[in-house]
């Protein structure tokens, strides 16, 4: 069976996108097909999505291909949007236990930021 679905602009295939996921799908993936980047990052941005597959056939990309990155898998995770504990598509690395031993490093790879830094702005909007 395949469903179409109708929208009268972008605006109102993501929200159809976004109520269909909330029905049943949260987590896995989107599709979409189109010559404008910014319409992938906001599918990515604001739909409960583990994939975005941009300009390929849905069906073969989200499993992982040669071309798009994504690991071979015929398991993908949803995320805490659909009640797994992955967001990545399974692979055996999910089956390992593996051991980290961490140490201080002598110099810092990134800045730490300052409590200004990281609250300042909300702090100032919202005087706390």
């Amino acid at each position: 069976m395949l469903a179409f679905y109708r929208a009268q602009d972008f605006d109102a295939a993501v929200a159809r996108a976004d109520e269909i996921l909330g029905y049943q799908g949260a987590g896995h993936s989107v599709g979409l097909y189109t010559a404008l980047p910014e319409r992938a990052a906001r599918l990515g941005l604001t739909l409960p999505v583990c994939r975005v597959i941009v300009n390929q056939a849905h069906c073969f990309a989200t499993g992982g291909s040669y071309d798009n990155a994504l690991p071979f898998s015929l398991s993908m995770g949803c995320g805490t949007w659909g009640g797994n504990s992955i967001s990545d598509n399974l692979g055996y690395r999910h089956f390992l236990n593996i051991t980290r031993v961490v140490r201080t490093l002598a110099q810092p790879l990134v800045h730490e930021p300052t409590d200004a830094e990281l609250f300042g702005a909300y702090r100032t909007k919202h005087g706390v």
